[in-house]
């Protein structure tokens, strides 16, 4: 249990990738540079983890024992969040990032530790509510509300492909992101 806290802590120290731009230290455009140098630092790290062995103490705690012969979590949530933020303007992909950062851990705490392909209802409506008060905001209350509905799926359901379970740190943001991009084309198109 301890280490899965380590997990959930880390998880939500990525918050600081929006923060940076929330906190205009960093431009959107100085940011999605960033991550992608980061990116490209994660899949170095990764090749040599998979590859060479190489275990260092911080794999250990913050990577699950199915991480151990596949890209690590941490990689995915990079990319994905990197992806988010050269495809989306800031109000759509800060929120998308925030879902996976503040409401992947506190919604993964209250599951179970079983491997489930649809979590558990309590856990389902935990991301949903807090995704939407993370995207509130930043968006309508009816986009809002849509992000947050992917977010939810994103996280609560685990479909697989071939052997490969998608992750929910590589489908939070991008879903959560693309179901915020399709609500605010089609509002503004109803409008």
């Amino acid at each position: 249990m301890a280490d899965e806290i380590k997990r959930r802590l880390f998880h939500a120290s990525s918050s600081i990738i929006p923060g940076l731009y929330l906190l205009e230290v960093l431009t959107w455009s100085q940011l999605g540079a960033l991550m992608l140098a980061a990116s490209a630092a994660v899949v170095g790290i990764e090749l040599l983890r998979l590859r060479t062995g190489l275990d260092l103490w911080i794999f250990e705690k913050l990577t699950r024992e199915y991480e151990q012969e596949t890209v690590a979590g941490y990689a995915l949530g990079a990319f994905s969040m990197t992806a988010v933020i050269l495809a989306f303007e800031p109000s759509i992909a800060v929120p998308a990032i925030l879902m996976l950062t503040i409401g992947d851990p506190v919604s993964g705490l209250l599951s179970t530790d079983e491997l489930r392909t649809i979590k558990h209802p309590r856990s389902l409506a935990a991301m949903f509510v807090i995704s939407f008060a993370i995207a509130w905001p930043f968006l309508s209350p009816a986009v809002a509300a849509v992000a947050a509905l992917g977010a939810m799926v994103a996280d609560g359901v685990k479909p697989r492909i071939g052997e490969f379970v998608v992750d929910d740190n590589l489908s939070i943001p991008l879903v959560a992101g693309g179901a915020a991009y399709v609500a605010v084309a089609l509002v503004s198109v109803l409008a």
